[in-house]
């Protein structure tokens, strides 16, 4: 951690109001400066809790009789960040979205945890940048340098323990939190060293490098949703179904590159190790959608669905896997062009298949909230129109407001002929799979010809 970090922590952390928390109710306040939503909302894992709306001071408030402690999170759209909430806490924050959480403040009693999350987060943020150098170092010097700046973040959240600052349960959250950040990198360590991610072994590790892992936690359903443990988790999966697979299957100078075989693999490490119902469930969901979004084989899919199916038959996310699965299906080359509604700028609506009856055509799309996407698609499709003249390029807009659409194209070189916006973004998106952002969808005559096509590397 850096001076400046290091001294906004402390200062953040003097200005935190102490008290006894000796009441049920739980308050949580704040000021949201330039709002990019008109409400705040309140999670608690995967569920809502409640939302509060913004007044004319973008201000907004919740009180709750009781609340289950443990850590929260809260979303302004497009961003959220965590807050650690119980009984007796009256917790304040204040955030400008245009860097939302730099900016970010919590006050308040029961705000100290809360405030040393967010510290965390930044400094390992800043911190990225120099981890990714010490990934060139051998194995023994990349454990030291790394073990050092966790041990910083160690050395801090005992003082915050000395001055009786925070409670046993919200210090383990942040133990936790310190632990399984640092070791990630240590389980990227393989495939991000220059030496051995060329060999695409692991037998050149010293021994102890992964000593952690004796204490790792595969059944804590508290620690599911807290971003620390589950990044490691996902990079855990990751090493551990590499090594197994590099060393038991028959592969050629122990490199995997059968998508389906490796990711079979994690399904298998995932159902052998994890033993928290919902952690399995989002890792499973992981894999499932990591593995369909790149890889578009009709028969590959197929066999990947029924091992998935086998192996997470209550799976919570099922439905919105099977949707992605079928709709990889639906837009395979010569299939028609999805029936999606969408709307021109004067308001009318048209499906795509129609608009993709006239010749060649390329849908590609764009957000309003995304501007520097926005800013080289456009070039990139003027480029195109000039280059590739007998296609269509067919702008779609997702996720921006009507009016805000509307002022874009204004100002936007772009033909408002060719424009049109989702009326439904779920369906769109799981008609299309619209995945990645410069992601194209090429048909002719309403026909597809190529569904996961690329703005930039497919022409």
């Amino acid at each position: 951690m850096d001076k400046q970090i290091l001294y906004l922590f402390l200062f953040i952390l003097a200005g935190c109001s102490k008290g006894e928390r000796n009441s049920p109710n739980v308050f949580f306040a704040g000021e949201i400066v330039n709002p990019t939503s008109t409400h705040i909302v309140l999670y608690k894992g995967d569920k809502v809790i409640d939302s509060a709306a913004l007044d004319e001071q973008n201000r907004f408030s919740f009180r709750f009789d009781s609340l289950p402690k443990g850590l929260y999170h809260f979303n302004h759209t497009p961003e959220l960040q965590y807050v650690y909430l119980e009984g007796g806490d009256s917790v304040m924050i204040r955030l400008n979205t245009i860097d939302f959480d730099e900016s970010l403040a919590f006050s308040g009693r029961g705000s100290e945890i809360s405030s040393f999350l967010l510290e965390l987060f930044l400094a390992q943020e800043a911190e990225l940048q120099a981890i990714n150098t010490y990934f060139n170092l051998e194995a023994n010097e990349f454990a030291k340098k790394v073990d050092s700046l966790k041990q910083l973040k160690l050395i801090l959240l005992e003082d915050l323990v000395e001055d009786g600052d925070i409670s046993k349960h919200e210090e383990s959250i942040a133990k936790t939190s310190i632990e399984y950040a640092y070791n990630t990198h240590k389980e990227k360590y393989p495939f991000r060293h220059k030496n051995l991610a060329h060999a695409g072994v692991m037998e050149k590790l010293p021994k102890g490098f992964y000593d952690y892992r004796s204490t790792l936690e595969f059944g804590n359903e508290e620690l599911t949703y807290l971003r620390p443990y589950y990044n490691f988790m996902l990079n855990h999966i990751q090493n551990v179904a590499f090594m197994d697979c590099s060393e038991r299957c028959k592969v050629k100078k122990k490199i995997v590159k059968n998508q389906l075989h490796f990711n079979e693999h994690k399904l298998h490490i995932i159902d052998s190790l994890v033993t928290a119902k919902e952690l399995k469930d989002n890792l499973f969901r992981y894999v499932a959608f990591n593995y369909l979004l790149k890889v578009h084989d009709p028969e590959e899919n197929k066999k990947f669905i029924k091992e998935f199916h086998r192996l997470s038959r209550n799976n919570k996310h099922l439905e919105e896997i099977e949707n992605l699965y079928q709709g990889i299906e639906n837009i395979q080359p010569n299939k028609m062009v999805p029936d999606v509604y969408v709307s021109k700028v004067n308001g009318d609506t048209v499906s795509l298949r129609k608009i993709a009856e006239e010749g060649k055509t390329v849908f590609y799309f764009w957000s309003g909230v995304e501007k520097q996407h926005f800013e080289n698609t456009k070039k990139r499709i003027a480029l195109l129109t000039e280059q590739r003249p007998e296609y269509r390029y067919v702008g779609i807009n997702v996720n921006t407001s009507e009016k805000a659409w509307k002022s874009m194209l204004e100002i936007s070189s772009l033909d408002k002929e060719l424009q049109y916006r989702a009326i439904d973004f779920e369906e769109l998106t799981n008609s299309l799979i619209i995945y990645p952002p410069n992601k194209c969808v090429i048909t002719k005559d309403a026909m597809i010809v190529d569904a996961f096509s690329n703005l930039y590397a497919s022409f």
